[in-house]
């Protein structure tokens, strides 16, 4: 195997798209320590300003005025429309990609979000590149903005992703379906007990595991508190992630709680805390819903985001692996007729494995590696 030299792009140092990079990394350097990697925030690196500006807008929007990025989201006339604002975009960035890949040489670029793969697949045009370009996608859709005829390959989260890919114009030949890729440590087998000792958690009561990304978003406060009127026993774990006001939040009331609650910022071992509990109550993020996939863990999914997350939602929720509740204060009927029908519960874990990609990482690094 030569050495390789690849590139990972993604945008945003709190998202997904980051820690799925990450996750192709650390899954290469497992497979080969000598390949030279790069993983840089691409939004950050030519358009610093204007990211922070824009990820401001982005947050404000799909928490205040969701409905517009709902109309944003894969808007085939409005992507038509602002197509050559795109490309000159992409053009205007190309200058800083050309220092880029002199300086770095990779014999691989890899994109986990489609604002790189848009800037790369239009540089590869602009200077006649023949550097390798993989898209990597990380939801259960397909949006057009991924759509480039200069992408060498594209990853697949799914059969039913590849198929629109297909249909979307994308040759067969081009896609590889590996799933999405999150760190590799999610398949393999922890301690229960040590971990729940670790945490101060009780041992025999089940653990509800409670999260909203990243970014501590959703109605979590108002899950938490629809909670407390639930008469079944069950400890909770509840993630904030970044969101500081969201974790003093609940600090201030968790003691006056009746139900035990253990209250966690951003951390780094949603593996342990997913393979303690019963089930999860979550956003519907690409990475997080694969993650748990691979866990086996019955998601209750709440107020998804209109756009990716809504199409995550329907594709578990048809795969049988996520019911969505409508309301925060009805999730504590949710979890507790999850929790009194251990049937249902294990069919639900039984269709997450048959979806799941637990090797997804691994297995993407491998095809990395390989590429000539």
């Amino acid at each position: 195997m030569n050495k390789k030299r690849i590139l990972l792009m993604y945008i945003s140092d709190v998202s997904g798209h980051r820690s799925a990079a990450m996750a192709i990394e650390k899954a290469i350097r497992h497979l080969s320590g000598e390949s030279d990697i790069k993983s840089i925030n691409a939004f950050n690196y030519t358009n610093p300003i204007a990211e922070k500006i824009i990820n401001r807008i982005y947050m404000g929007v799909i928490q205040k005025i969701p409905k517009i990025w709902e109309f944003l989201y894969d808007n085939q006339p409005l992507i038509k429309k602002f197509e050559s604002i795109k490309h000159a975009v992409n053009n205007s960035n190309s200058g800083k990609l050309k220092k880029l890949f002199d300086e770095f040489n990779p014999d691989v670029v890899v994109c986990t979000q489609a604002f790189p793969c848009g800037m790369v697949a239009d540089f590869k045009k602009q200077y006649n590149s023949n550097i390798t370009l993989v898209a990597v996608l990380t939801d259960y859709i397909p949006h057009s903005y991924w759509i480039y005829d200069t992408v060498n390959y594209y990853i697949s989260p799914s059969d039913e992703v590849t198929l629109k890919l297909v249909e979307k114009g994308v040759a067969q030949d081009k896609i590889k379906t590996l799933g999405i890729p999150f760190d590799h440590k999610f398949g393999k087998e922890i301690n229960k007990k040590v971990i729940r000792d670790k945490l101060g958690l009780l041992t025999d009561i089940p653990v509800v595991l409670i999260m909203g990304g990243g970014h501590g978003l959703g109605p979590m406060e108002d899950i938490v508190n629809s909670l407390e009127k639930s008469q079944a026993n069950f400890q909770e774990i509840v993630v904030t992630g970044i969101n500081k006001k969201l974790y003093h939040s609940l600090a201030k009331k968790i003691n006056q709680c009746r139900k035990k609650i253990t209250l966690l910022g951003f951390v780094d071992n949603i593996h342990e805390l997913m393979g303690i509990s019963e089930l999860i109550i979550t956003k519907p993020g690409g990475i997080t819903a694969a993650e748990a996939l691979t866990k086996k863990l019955p998601m209750i999914i709440v107020k998804p985001i209109p756009g990716q997350e809504a199409n995550n939602t329907a594709y578990l929720i048809e795969k049988g692996a996520a019911i969505k509740v409508d309301e925060p204060k009805n999730i504590n009927i949710a979890v507790e007729e999850l929790l009194h029908n251990p049937e249902k519960r294990e069919n639900m874990r039984r269709k997450a494995e048959q979806i799941s990609k637990p090797h997804s990482s691994l297995n993407i690094a491998e095809l990395l590696l390989h590429l000539s």
